[in-house]
């Protein structure tokens, strides 16, 4: 963790801005939630935990730096509720989701499964992409598998 700490420090700098304690919080419990998929109200709660000092204004306006230097991606899976999710390190392209409509779990995808999309919208429209977002909305394996135990039974 302290690596990547400190790789998103020098991705700090060299945009001009510091990895102030009150960023570093915030940095910190992202990482120890990569796979959570946090709202800023959940990160905020977080920090407050362990930095009660640090204001939800606050992570509001880390997490919106972190947004814009691309340390975090901002996500909206179709609830109205905004979510951050780190960049993986090196990734030209947002990973993609999978979201259940019916638990409401959140997987992730890390290949990349639109290349051939993205050649072929650039060459017919002309558009030079810059990223892509992709989520699915279905049902999970669990409850798949809970849906087909329940009509058996019936």
């Amino acid at each position: 963790m302290e690596q990547r700490i400190e790789r998103i420090k020098k991705q700090l700098h060299s945009q001009s801005y510091k990895l102030t304690p009150q960023r570093e919080a915030t940095v910190r419990v992202l990482l120890e939630h990569e796979e959570d998929h946090l709202s800023a109200e959940d990160v905020y709660l977080l920090v407050k935990e362990k930095s009660p000092e640090i204001g939800l204004a606050t992570v509001y306006r880390t997490l919106e730096l972190l947004t814009e230097l691309k340390v975090v991606d901002k996500i909206n899976f179709g609830d109205g509720v905004s979510r951050y999710d780190l960049r993986q390190e090196g990734a030209t392209h947002f990973h993609h989701h999978l979201v259940c409509i019916e638990c409401g779990s959140v997987d992730e995808i890390q290949e990349d499964l639109l290349g051939e999309v993205e050649k072929t919208v650039e060459k017919r429209w002309e558009f030079k992409i810059k990223d892509h977002r992709l989520t699915f909305h279905g049902i999970c394996k669990q409850c798949n598998q809970k849906e087909n135990e329940t009509e058996e039974k019936v």
